[in-house]
């Protein structure tokens, strides 16, 4: 009858020290990390794309494969800029694959700067975003599934194309 008052008693003894760390993580580390793993699956699909096919287009009404890429690069320096409550910052236009994979990465990079460093506040004030004005949480999760809507397609038109797209891995 001892051992589940022991096991209950080493338990609580490491319970504070597991809280204490969980409470160092800074409040947006879960959405960074989130981040880092949608910035490369995306970087992978561009990357997967042949250069000579960053042109195509599956239908005449929807987005070449290029300007798709860039799409979601500008959108996500726009909700990032908003994040800060600041104005996006100049955009470079790039027209060839090496370019705009540039610039995919760039606003990865630059929205990861951004996010790391998300106090509490800022998390839960509104914000302008591309999708309206929203709390910081939902700026986020705006940003992700708007992300990986655009990925999604993009991986619809590696398909047309042959080619496998990259494995999903979060």
């Amino acid at each position: 009858m001892q051992f589940p008052f022991l096991f209950l008693f080493v338990l609580s003894l490491f319970y504070p020290f597991h809280t204490v760390a969980a409470s160092q993580d800074p409040p947006a580390a879960e959405y960074s990390r989130h981040l880092h793993a949608l910035g490369e699956l995306s970087l992978a699909v561009a990357e997967a794309m042949p250069s000579d096919q960053y042109g195509f287009r599956p239908h005449p009404d929807s987005m070449d494969f290029g300007q798709l890429m860039r799409h979601i690069a500008t959108t996500n320096y726009q909700f990032c800029a908003g994040l800060k409550d600041a104005q996006t910052p100049t955009l470079p236009t790039p027209a060839d694959k090496e370019g705009i994979v540039k610039f995919l990465n760039d606003s990865f990079e630059y929205c990861s700067t951004i996010i790391a460093n998300l106090r509490e506040d800022q998390l839960t004030k509104t914000h302008n975003s591309p999708d309206g004005v929203l709390p910081g949480r939902d700026v986020l999760l705006a940003m992700y599934v708007h992300v990986a809507h655009h990925r999604g397609q993009a991986e619809i038109y590696l398909r047309d194309k042959g080619i496998k797209p990259p494995n999903y891995r979060v």
